[in-house]
Parts: structure tokens; C-alpha cells; sequence
């Protein structure tokens, strides 16, 4: 490697990838071997970890997430804290690969605590966890803070992984639909052919995160997920409120578009919650109300905003992973809105669903130190493609 820690691309890197999402519950990492650069990039997942965030820490960042409920001296301290696990969360899945020594290169999406992509004078979005952190913890360059460059020139900084379901799962023949269900749900197009300005993304809508908030608030903080959705298979879809939910305001705009917790968080949960309880007194129903909101409104989605064929959505195979691949009945749902479109799971593909975000921030990590662009602007509305991240370079330490 020369003096900058970049390598030439002809060479396998060692990558890692650090991703924690809007679901808050910890820190992916994933070590990817890349060869290759931009499209023509090859990756193989080495290793993945998932830390579990402390619950301690996990409750500051969801309380950060409500503005009223913080301070700015709060927001400093997280910012170190995460940057601090991030760095632990790589340490062990470099453990687990080869005896801790460092990586060539690493990228942190950072923890996601506020995204407002519709502000008049323009989107804004804050991921915390200080890269410096991370440097030191991994003894590596580290990129991080990757969604600014794209929202200084007008996109949203979302979403970002287009790019990289692009370099991963583009197909000749086939149309596939890469469906990410994490706290937020988003959608990302693959026509057939190798043309990234065919690419469609976008935000669906709510994943897990309105789920987990209502199991959270029905067992007073002992569970946060609905497993493998045995709670929503028990109840029945309350189809006013669920009719209700559709017609927000966020379903009725077009792409580009993206949602985080100011959408569907703790906000909708409270507001909604009253509506709930009038129209049932069974928290399953609620589950699978909530349940259902995620299956139908991605299902909605495709119908409006991707290219129809003999009237139904053109997509030839769905392939789903983040969290919400592992609800059971969630996936039953989705499959009965998008009947005849096969559903696969990533992990068919050789990357566990938890790992693949992770393993796209290892990638463009690498497309920033090759500097190829590596935001789809179609997609995120920003004018003009740029290079994502910032480097940051690790201590020099005395040998």
C-alpha cells in the first residue's frame, strides 16, 4: 500500500463494512475481500458480526431521535460513544477473520439519528459515530459520513445502496426487485442489462420499525421485535386503520423519495396508538395491522412506481433481506399482495440478510478510495454524480 492506505485495485482489499440502521438495535459488520473497481468491482464476504447495542445506549439513541426529549451536549457525547462501539463492533469481526490484524480500509454508514429529505431550503440528514473513533480502534483509513456529498449538491443521501445492489445483482435477462426491510423499507429496481440510469429506488415506507415500537410499548420494553412475526400470525388486519395508513402523505409522493423515524417512529406510534386500541382490544391485531401496513405499502409501491408488464409490476424474482426477511409472516404477506413474483432471500445469494448493508458500505468505501462516483442521481435527486465520504487516516502509532 502506498502512503495514502490506498491500494491498486487489481489487488484483492480487505474491507470492512459498518452499518447501524433505523431499526437502532446495533452495529453490523461485515469484511468483504473487492477486487476490481465502480461496476466492474468483485466481492466476496468474508466474515459478519452483529453487536447488539447495550440497552443503556440503544435507549439514548432512541431518546436523541425525539428532539424535545435532548440536548446538544447529549448529541456530543453520543457522537464519541458510537464512534467508540463502531470501532468494538469491527474489532470483532476482524477477530474472527484473521487474528485482529487491520484491514486495508473500512466504512461506516455511522447511526442514523435524524433524515428530513423535504426541508425548503433543502434535505438535511445526521449520521453520528465519530470516524476518529474507529481509526484508532481499527488502525486503518476509515471513510464515513458518506450521504453529505450528495445532499450538497440536492440529492436526498438516499438511498445510497442502489449503487451497490447494482455492482451485486444486475442480471441480463432478468428484472429483480432488491427489497430491504430494515427499520424503513426501500426498494431498488434491477431491469435487465447493464445500465445503472435504468435503476429504480426509492423508500417504500415503514420495515420493522412501527412493529418493534408497538411490541416495545404492549411488553413494557421486554421484547423489540415481533419474532419470526408469531405475534402478527395470531391477529387480524384491522383493514380501516390499515386503509387509514396508506393514504398518508408520504405514499402519494414519486420518487425520489426516503423516510427515517420522523415518518414512521415513535411519533406515528403515539398518534396512532389511540386509533388502535378503539378499533381492538387485542394487541395481535395491532402486530398484524402493522404487519401489514410494511407488506402492502411495498406491494403499492410497486404497482405505482415500477414499469408494469401485462398489468402487474415487470419483476421477475424479489429478493429481500435487512431484518424483516426473518418475519415469517411478514414475508407470507408480501407474497400474497405480489402473487406469482418468486420471493428469494439474500442469504440464498451467499450474504446473510444482516450483512448486506454493511457489506454495501464496504463497497463504497472502496469506490471512494478508487474515486468512482457512486450515487445514482436519478435516484437520489441530486444534480450531478459525486464521490461519497471522508476519509479520515489512522494514528501513527510508534512501532
Amino acid at each position: 500500500m502506498n502512503p495514502t492506505g490506498r491500494r491498486k485495485p487489481a489487488q484483492e482489499q480487505f474491507v470492512l463494512g459498518l452499518m447501524s440502521g433505523t431499526s437502532c438495535d446495533g452495529v453490523d459488520a461485515a469484511l468483504a475481500g473487492i477486487r476490481g473497481h465502480g461496476l466492474n468491482m468483485r466481492v466476496r464476504l468474508l466474515a459478519h458480526v452483529h453487536q447488539a447495542y447495550p440497552s443503556r445506549l440503544r435507549r439514548r439513541l432512541l431518546e436523541v431521535m425525539c428532539p424535545s426529549a435532548t440536548t446538544t451536549g447529549e448529541i456530543v457525547r453520543l457522537h464519541a460513544d458510537v464512534g467508540r462501539f463502531f470501532g468494538h463492533a469491527g474489532r470483532k469481526v476482524i477477530e474472527t477473520w484473521n487474528d485482529g490484524r487491520p484491514p486495508d480500509l473500512a466504512g461506516s454508514h455511522g447511526q442514523t439519528i435524524g433524515h428530513l429529505p423535504h426541508l425548503a431550503s433543502g434535505a438535511a440528514t445526521l449520521q453520528i459515530g465519530e470516524p476518529a473513533y474507529i481509526a484508532a480502534a481499527l488502525g486503518c483509513p476509515v471513510v464515513a459520513d458518506f450521504r453529505q456529498a450528495d445532499v450538497a449538491v440536492g440529492g436526498q443521501g438516499a438511498p445510497l445502496v442502489p449503487w451497490t445492489d447494482f455492482v451485486l445483482f444486475r442480471h441480463p435477462r432478468i428484472a429483480r426487485a432488491v427489497q430491504n426491510i430494515g427499520g424503513i423499507s426501500n426498494v431498488t429496481y434491477l431491469p435487465p442489462g447493464d445500465d445503472p440510469d435504468e435503476v429504480i429506488a426509492f423508500d417504500t415506507g415503514p420495515g420493522n420499525m412501527i412493529i418493534d415500537e408497538l411490541m416495545r410499548r404492549i411488553t413494557h420494553g421486554r421484547q423489540s421485535l415481533d419474532r419470526n412475526g408469531e405475534v402478527a400470525a395470531r391477529g387480524r388486519v384491522l383493514e380501516p386503520v390499515l386503509a387509514r395508513w396508506l393514504r398518508g402523505p408520504f405514499f402519494a409522493r414519486r420518487p425520489p423519495k426516503s423516510a427515517g423515524r420522523e415518518d414512521f417512529g415513535q411519533g406515528f406510534v403515539k398518534h396512532e396508538l389511540p386509533r388502535l386500541r378503539a378499533a381492538s382490544s387485542r394487541a395481535e391485531d395491532w402486530i398484524a395491522t402493522a404487519t401489514a401496513f410494511t407488506a402492502r405499502s411495498i406491494a403499492d409501491a410497486y404497482r405505482r412506481f415500477l414499469p408494469r408488464r401485462h398489468g402487474r409490476p415487470a419483476v421477475n424474482e424479489i429478493i429481500v433481506c435487512g431484518g424483516g426477511a426473518a418475519n415469517a409472516a411478514l414475508r407470507n404477506m408480501l407474497a400474497s399482495e405480489l402473487a406469482g413474483i418468486p420471493i428469494r432471500t439474500i442469504d440464498e445469494f451467499g450474504i446473510p440478510s444482516l450483512a448486506k448493508e454493511a457489506l454495501s458500505f464496504a463497497m463504497l468505501a472502496a469506490a471512494h478510495m478508487h474515486g468512482v462516483p457512486a450515487n445514482l442521481p436519478h435516484v437520489t435527486g441530486a444534480s450531478c454524480p459525486v464521490i461519497l465520504g471522508k476519509l479520515c487516516q489512522p494514528p501513527k502509532r510508534d512501532r
